[in-house]
This record gives C-alpha cells, sequence and structure tokens, in this order.
C-alpha cells in the first residue's frame, strides 16, 4: 500500500471534483432507487456501500454480459477460465473456479428474484435495467449466497403505453448482435413486455494447429417474457419467462501464453436454463403488504475443455518424442431449483411501538445438481466416466426492524437463521452429509447530519456453508498417490462453515445544488474457518480441494463521486482500495506443508480504479472517455504467481437524433494484455514436463464497433 501512496492521492483529488452517473447532460444528477433492499431505499439512503449501473451505463461500454461491467465497482473482480468471467470476488473474497465438486458461492447473483449464483453464464445485459452490486455480507436479506456480497440484476418491466426498440451492433472478430423489445398493454388491468436477443463473435483466439479463428467463440441467445396483471387495488402479480441458451467455445489458455493455441480438441462452455417465476403482491391487509415469489429454474451445463492444450504429434521428430499425451475433461451438470420466498413488509400504520418499521419472512431453496464427468483415467490408462449427485435444502427465517430513535438518527437491527442440510453421493464410493445451523444479520446506525450529509455505522455477518472435497479423495485413492496425500486429502473429505464480521463506517452526500455527489466507505472484515482453494499435482495429474484456513482479515476504502459540471459535461470516479491477509493455511507440495499464512489472499488486488468524463460536444452528439485499472494479484492461495498491474481505456461517440440513436465505441483502446485466469503446473511436453510456471487466460484484446438502436 505505501507504494500507492502518491497514486492514491492523486486519485482521490480527481475523484472530489468527479461524477458517478452518466447519461443525459442535466444540471442536477438523478436519484437511483435500490431494489435490492427490502423497502427500494434510494442509493444515498441506504447505510452499505455499494454500486449501482444503470442501462445508460451499460449502454455505454457496449456490455452484452455482466463481465463487461464489474470493474466499475470499487473492490469487485471476477475470474474465468471459462468463456465468460462468472466467478465474483468482493473485498477480496469469492470463488475463482468449479471442477468436480459442488462449490457454495460466496457472492451470489439474482436476476429478478431468482438466484443464478454459480450458473453466471445468465448474466446477459439485453433489456436489464440495472445492476446493484452490494459489498459486504447481506446476512439478513440474502443469506448463505452472500458472504462477500451479492449482485443484483433487475431487468424492465411492462409499461402501462405502447413501448418498443430494435438494436443492432457489430464489431471486429466478426462480432454481432442484434435484439428487439415490446412492451405495453395487452388487455384492461394486463401489461407485457417482451425481449430478445442473440449475441455472437468469433472469439479473439487463432488456433493455429486447426487454422480456425473461432473455437473460443461466444453465441449467446437470451429471451424474457413478463406479464403484469393488475387484479385489483391491492392485488398484482408479476409473471417472468427467462431463457437463455449459451454454446461458447472454450480454448482460451496456451503453453506461449498468447492467444495462439494449438488444441486439437476445443472445449465448449455451455449453459441452457430455463425460468418461470411468480410475484404476487397483495396490499389488502391493515399493518403490512404481503410479498410472495416462487420460481423454477432448471439448467442443463456443459464445460469442458483440451487438458493438454496441443496436439498429440507436436513432439514428432523433436527431443520430446514420446513425451506428448491427448486427453479431454467435460463436465455435463444437470441443475434442478425450487425457491419461495414469503415476507410481509409493513406499511405506514402497522409500525411497531409507533415508529418501527419491520420485515419478517420465511425462505425455502431446494437444489438438486447431477453431474456425468468424461475423462481420460490415467490409472486405467482408458477414458472414464465420474458421476456424483449433490442434493440441498435451504430454510430461512429472518426479520428486520427500522426504528426512528430521533428525527436525525435511525437504527436498523436485522437477522437471518438458515437450516442448510446437503446429501452428496458420487461413483467412487464417498458419501457426505453436511448438515448446518446457520446465521447472520446486521445492525446499523444511520444518522443524517444536514439535508445533504448523511453518516453511518455497520456491523454485519455473513456465512457460507461447509461442503464436500469428493473428487479429491476418490482422485487420489484411485491413482495411487503417496499415502501422505491420501492420509492429508482424507482429513479434509468435508470443510466447515465460514463466517466474516464486517465492520463498516461511511458517509455520503449531496452537495454543490445537487451536481455532486459522494460515497465514501471504510470496512474492516474478520473471516472465521476462512474457505481456502488448494491443489496438489504430480505430473499432468491434480487434484484440487478446499480447506479451512483459521481466519482471515479484509479491509479497506472505497470512494465513488460524481459530478455534473455543468449542462454539457459530467465526470465520475470509483477507486477501491483493499489489504488481505490469510492466516494458518498450509498447503502439501511433494511430502511437505508450505505455510501461507501472511500471504495476500487470491484474486484480491490492492488497488482498483475506474475514472472518466462524459461531454456535449453538440446538442445531439455526445462523447465519453474512461480508464479502469487494477494492482496486480495473486492467481491462487496455493502457488505464488501473480498478474500484472494494469490500465485500460474506453471510449464511445454517441448521435442522438430523436429515437434514433448511433455509437461508435472501443474497449481496451491501447490493446493491453492483462489476465482473468492463471494456473500453475507443468503442461509443455517440449520441456518434458518441467515448465513449473504460471500459465494465464487473456482478457479481451482492443475491440470495437458500431451500434444503433431505434425506439418507437
Amino acid at each position: 500500500m505505501n507504494s500507492l501512496s502518491s497514486r492514491l492521492i492523486s486519485l482521490s483529488v480527481f475523484a472530489g471534483t468527479a461524477s458517478f452517473v452518466t447519461g443525459a447532460m442535466a444540471t442536477e444528477l438523478q436519484e437511483i432507487i435500490v431494489s435490492a433492499d427490502f423497502r427500494g431505499l434510494p442509493v444515498m439512503s441506504m447505510p452499505a456501500s455499494l454500486t449501482v449501473v444503470d442501462d445508460q451505463r451499460i449502454a455505454d461500454r457496449a456490455a452484452q454480459h455482466l463481465e463487461e461491467i464489474l470493474n466499475i465497482a470499487p473492490n469487485v473482480n471476477f475470474a474465468a477460465g471459462a468463456s465468460r468471467g462468472r466467478f465474483l470476488q468482493i473485498r477480496g473474497i469469492g470463488e475463482r473456479s468449479q471442477f468436480v465438486d459442488p462449490i457454495n458461492p460466496s457472492v451470489g447473483v439474482t436476476i429478478d428474484d431468482v438466484d443464478f449464483s454459480a450458473i453466471g453464464n445468465a448474466g446477459m445485459l439485453f433489456d436489464i435495467d440495472q445492476v446493484e452490486i452490494l459489498r459486504g455480507p447481506q446476512g439478513t436479506r440474502f443469506g448463505a449466497s452472500a458472504l462477500a456480497g451479492m449482485v443484483n440484476m433487475r431487468s424492465k418491466v411492462p409499461t402501462d403505453s405502447f413501448e418498443a426498440r430494435i438494436s443492432s451492433g457489430y464489431g471486429n472478430y466478426d462480432t454481432w448482435n442484434t435484439g428487439a423489445v415490446i412492451s405495453g398493454p395487452l388487455t384492461e388491468g394486463l401489461l407485457g413486455r417482451l425481449a430478445v436477443q442473440q449475441n455472437r463473435s468469433d472469439g479473439f483466439i487463432e488456433n493455429t494447429y486447426l487454422g480456425r479463428d473461432d473455437t473460443n467463440d461466444r453465441d449467446e441467445f437470451s429471451a424474457r417474457g413478463k406479464l403484469r396483471w393488475l387484479a385489483s387495488d391491492d392485488l398484482s402479480v408479476d409473471a417472468t419467462l427467462f431463457y437463455v441458451n449459451v454454446d461458447n467455445g472454450y480454448d482460451a489458455f496456451s503453453l506461449d501464453n498468447t492467444r495462439e493455441t494449438l488444441s486439437d480438441e476445443p472445449g465448449r462452455d455451455r449453459q441452457e436454463t430455463g425460468v418461470v417465476s411468480l410475484k404476487t403482491v397483495w396490499d389488502g391487509l391493515d399493518v403490512a403488504t404481503l410479498e410472495i415469489t416462487a420460481s423454477r429454474e432448471q439448467s442443463n451445463l456443459a464445460y469442458g475443455y483440451d487438458e493438454d492444450w496441443t496436439y498429440s504429434s507436436i513432439c514428432d521428430g523433436l527431443a520430446c518424442e514420446g513425451w506428448a499425451y491427448s486427453s479431454t475433461d467435460n463436465y455435463l451438470r444437470d441443475r434442478d431449483s425450487n425457491q419461495l420466498d414469503i415476507r410481509l413488509v409493513s406499511k405506514p400504520g402497522g409500525e411497531l411501538f409507533g415508529n418501527s418499521q419491520w420485515v419478517a419472512g420465511v425462505y425455502y431453496q431446494g437444489m438438486d445438481v447431477d453431474l456425468d464427468r468424461h475423462f481420460f483415467d490415467w490409472d486405467l490408462y482408458a477414458p472414464a466416466i465420474f458421476t456424483s449427485e449433490y442434493q440441498t435444502d435451504n430454510l430461512a427465517v429472518y426479520g428486520q426492524i427500522q426504528t426512528a430513535l430521533t428525527e436525525e438518527l435511525e437504527l436498523t437491527v436485522g437477522g437471518r437463521f438458515e437450516q442448510f442440510d446437503g446429501d452428496y453421493t458420487d461413483s467412487r464410493a464417498v458419501a457426505a452429509n453436511p448438515d448446518e445451523n446457520l446465521w447472520g444479520g446486521e445492525i446499523s446506525l444511520r444518522y443524517q447530519v444536514s439535508d445533504r450529509t448523511m453518516v453511518y455505522g455497520l456491523l454485519s455477518r455473513g456465512y457460507k456453508a461447509g461442503g464436500v472435497n469428493g473428487e479429491a479423495l476418490g482422485k487420489a485413492e484411485k491413482n495411487d498417490f503417496d499415502q501422505t496425500v491420501i492420509d492429508f486429502l482424507e482429513q479434509r473429505l468435508t470443510f466447515a462453515t465460514e463466517s466474516a464480521n464486517n465492520l463498516e463506517l461511511g458517509l455520503k452526500g449531496r452537495y454543490a445544488d445537487d451536481r455532486l455527489q459522494l460515497r465514501l466507505a471504510a470496512f474492516y472484515m474478520d473471516r472465521n474457518d476462512v474457505q481456502l482453494k488448494g491443489w496438489y499435482n504430480e505430473g499432468p495429474l491434480f487434484v484440487g480441494y478446499i480447506d479451512n484456513g483459521a481466519s482471515g482479515v479484509n479491509y479497506g476504502l472505497e470512494l465513488e463521486t460524481a459530478f455534473q459540471a455543468n449542462d454539457r459535461l459530467s465526470m465520475f470516479a470509483g477507486i477501491g482500495l483493499l489489504e488481505t491477509e490469510i492466516q494458518d493455511f498450509q498447503v502439501l507440495v511433494g511430502n511437505a506443508l508450505v505455510d501461507k499464512s501472511g500471504r495476500d489472499q487470491a484474486h484480491a488486488p490492492g488497488y482498483q480504479f475506474n475514472l472518466g468524463a462524459e461531454i456535449a460536444l453538440l446538442d445531439n452528439l455526445v462523447a465519453l472517455v474512461e480508464v479502469e485499472g487494477k494492482d496486480s494479484f495473486y492467481f491462487s492461495d496455493s502457488h505464488d504467481q501473480q498478474s500484472g498491474s494494469y490500465e485500460l481505456l474506453h471510449a464511445r461517440l454517441t448521435y442522438r437524433l430523436d429515437a434514433l440513436e448511433l455509437s461508435a465505441w472501443g474497449r481496451n483502446l491501447t490493446d493491453e494484455n492483462y489476465p482473468v485466469r492463471g494456473f500453475y503446473f507443468p503442461n509443455d511436453p517440449r520441456e518434458f514436463y518441467t515448465d513449473d510456471r504460471a500459465y494465464i487466460q487473456l482478457g479481451d484484446p482492443r475491440t470495437y464497433g458500431v451500434s444503433a438502436s431505434y425506439t418507437f
């Protein structure tokens, strides 16, 4: 952190005169309502650190998927190892991959109140109204999927008047998209909305062995239909049908750490998901509003890759002849999830003790995940299939009370008690039944210093259920690993629940006649029984497992600011500072335990920033320029390979004429090479598998294009 001081001070000075929200030129900044809160509070009134990315900001980046806007938010990172960055980290906490064993995410994702955690390919941004990124434990509202934070995506709702829009775009790497939206009244009291989009790209990889430039392609289709029935003055019913079909290639790793691969059997990263959800709101009670949300989600997931990243004859005629191997690894998952959330939200006249608003609810989620893994078994020296079944049931009760202690001071107390039951079995005769009682919540004090300034203090607790390392132990036994390795993994067949206590102090203010917004938060998180990913490998054989460190700490600052200088110029900034530390975590290297205590946690950059400005060059011509940057970070908790720091430049020029909008855009205009995932193991037969070094997956190179939309 000390080496960053001068840079961070200069960023903070800039941020003091910058803006956070871009869009239509105005002399006042717009108020944003956060739907992730039980009552829909304005972002400037919530006693918590969060970022809201609205539909205009999504359009400014020509963003198609959630990964393309995450770097806007301070202290938020992601990992790929797939066609998209679908594993998220907030404040340095979060998973980075999933292979065989089931995972419980530290950062959850919801879309229209449906839990999409761990299936992030569904995070398409077409017709999304806003994305809310909540930092810190969300123990009351979201429970076990939100130890580190939550990403809440909200799509646009049916309108009470006719509205339609068509859009299309084209870019380099043969990238194109087209979409359409229609919304409005269907009959008396019934509104509807339909949004459909197709997004395609050849991707950014050239497979020189196969002579193809589309082995890492993107083929993403989404459709969402919504109905809103206004049955009476007291009753409304919202029905949503959502379908996403992602059929992406996955050929991202090169033996030479370039965008030129040698794979003879490129992988795939597929997801087909169908969701039906129903939300009923009844306002017929005197004291409270009844909200019932029920949903069913079914997903078919297929993830696979060329395990050797090359072809079997690569060593023909070379000194390494006979060393090369060839295999693939494919994971086919079927996931079924049922969710039910019933809550009462007090309304005026229903307060407790005359001044306390309240919420009380019950939540249930039942999920079944079946895995078929098709891989090459080195012990049998033949193709093999591994299967597992994992059923989980989560039942929770939760509540929250907001009490106005004085006109300026408000106290909020919330809590959640959750019962988690799991049942795991697999084809290697490994079985486990994790069964836990979990709890979390928050206490916050919000003080309105003046009409323009609010300060708050927050103490929150989050939790994440334990789980099973069945594949690691079974694979080690089947492949005759050394007994010390088997003993080590046997002691880690299951891992314990992790909890995190978060202390946060913040300030939010609106100044200069509502032209300047400032949001500042300082936090300290104390993690207990930290769940950390470890790896053990012997040549081409490797196993991954989750272990518990005794504890860990994560602390830092988050600053977001917005300044509307005049009716033509706005500026924005978001800055995150982060310090992390692993405590009492050991990994097995050979036959020795190596202590990683005192080291930074993985995917936890020491700083992040996003700075930019938007200027109206003419009445209907707007230019946007922004720069984002990130400090170096470790790829894994089990080895010491790191990324480099980097900065990316983005720009957009938009012309608006009545209902027509035309844009030219570019991302990563300086064509920076930056990593979005890294592994460390030997995999190059040309070096006789002695190449212990980091292999990285590169993020998107320079991309640019044009887009157009017309609103009827």
